[in-house]
C-alpha cells in the first residue's frame, strides 16, 4: 500500500445531548489511513463506530477537529458541498441492504451509477459480482448474499475513491461472509478503492492493512498489520 495519507483524521470530537445529560462519543481521535488500505474498526457497542462512520461520510457535523479526505477538509465544507462530496468520493455499504424493492438487481446499481462523472462499466461490474444471471430479479427474488453482493455494486459502480462498510457482514452466515469478504478483497485489489470496515467480527482484522480500536469514544488501537492474511484462510 502507498505512503501517503489518503484520510487524515485529527482531535476527532463529538458529544450528544447538552448540560448533565450530554455525551461525549468521540473524544479528540486522531489517525490516518493511506490510498489503497483496507482499514478495519473495532469496538464494543457504544464505543463509537458508527458515529466514526457518520462524521467521515459527512453524515453528520464533528463538534471539533478535521476530516481530510484527499485534500479536503470536510469540516470545512458546506452542505451543498457536503452533498457533492458524497456523491463524488464515497461509496456506503450498510449492514442492511437498503435496496429498492420494486428495481431490479441492474436497475439498484444503475441508480447510482449517474452519480458519477466516471463511473465503472455496468456490465462488467455485474458479472465480477456474480450476480450477471440474476441481473432482472427483484432483490426479494434472490439470497441475502446476493442482495449484499448487489448494494457492494450500488457502492463500487460510482467508482469511489473511499468505501465505508458498516458491519457488511453482520447480517450474513458464515459461508457468505466468507464469500462477500472475499469479494472486498479483490475488490480492493483490482480497484485500488480504500476501505474503511467496521465490524464486531475480530478475524476480520487478519485481512486487513491497518487495525483501529475504538473503546468508550477513545482510540485504544491504531497499528498496522504485519501479517496480512488472504480471506481464504481466515476462520472464526
Amino acid at each position: 500500500m502507498g505512503d501517503s495519507a489518503f484520510l487524515s483524521i485529527t482531535d476527532l470530537r463529538k458529544s450528544y445531548g447538552s448540560g448533565d445529560m450530554q455525551v461525549e462519543v468521540l473524544k479528540g481521535i486522531t489517525t490516518q489511513v493511506a490510498k489503497g488500505e483496507i482499514c478495519v474498526l473495532f469496538g464494543p457497542s457504544g464505543s463509537g463506530k458508527s458515529t466514526f462512520l457518520n462524521l467521515v461520510g459527512g453524515l453528520e457535523p464533528a463538534d471539533s477537529g478535521t476530516i481530510k479526505v484527499g485534500e479536503t477538509d470536510i469540516t470545512q465544507l458546506r452542505d451543498r458541498d457536503l452533498v457533492e462530496y458524497r456523491r463524488r468520493e464515497l461509496g456506503f455499504i450498510f449492514q442492511f441492504y437498503n435496496l429498492v424493492p420494486d428495481l431490479t438487481i441492474r436497475e439498484n446499481i444503475e441508480v447510482t451509477q449517474f452519480l458519477s462523472a466516471d463511473p465503472l462499466p455496468i456490465d462488467d461490474l455485474i458479472k465480477s459480482l456474480g450476480l450477471w444471471e440474476h441481473r432482472n430479479k427483484f432483490p426479494n427474488q434472490v439470497s441475502g448474499g446476493q442482495q449484499q453482493r448487489c448494494a457492494i455494486g450500488r457502492a463500487l459502480v460510482k467508482n469511489p475513491s473511499l468505501l465505508l462498510c458498516d458491519e457488511p457482514t453482520g447480517a450474513l452466515d458464515y459461508k457468505t461472509s466468507k464469500e462477500i469478504l472475499e469479494l472486498m478483497e479483490r475488490i480492493n485489489r483490482e480497484y485500488g478503492c480504500t476501505m474503511v470496515i467496521v465490524t464486531h467480527n475480530d478475524a476480520i482484522r487478519h485481512m486487513s492493512h491497518h487495525i483501529l480500536r475504538l473503546r468508550d469514544g477513545a482510540l485504544v488501537e491504531d497499528m498496522p498489520n504485519a501479517h496480512i492474511l488472504p480471506v481464504s484462510e481466515i476462520t472464526w
